[in-house]
């Protein structure tokens, strides 16, 4: 992989905020930049899929908690950046000797 940076965001829609900053609402994905698909392979042109370059993806799931936007978060981007938290990890209870 290129790098080690923090994905960006690449969204479906976008809107303003007070301040007049686009930020990314509906389907919203991890994306490196200097690429052309997200982090689950989804190519940003031909989903029409718009690049927040300036939105983080850690910035993306604050927002999905804190703002009365409709951001849903890939489930699969979220797993590439090892993110997710929503199931336990596995560990192994009794080995074979």
């Amino acid at each position: 992989m290129a790098g080690r940076r923090d994905p960006a965001v690449a969204a479906s829609d976008q809107w303003l905020d007070d301040e007049g900053v686009r930020e990314p609402r509906g389907s919203v994905h991890a994306w490196r930049m200097g690429t052309n698909q997200t982090l689950c392979g989804i190519p940003l042109h031909k989903a029409g899929l718009r690049r927040f370059p300036h939105v983080l993806w850690l910035d993306a799931r604050w927002l999905a908690d804190t703002t009365d936007q409709r951001l849903v978060l890939c489930h699969r981007c979220a797993a590439a950046t090892g993110e997710r938290t929503d199931r336990r990890s596995w560990t192994r209870w009794r080995p074979r000797p």
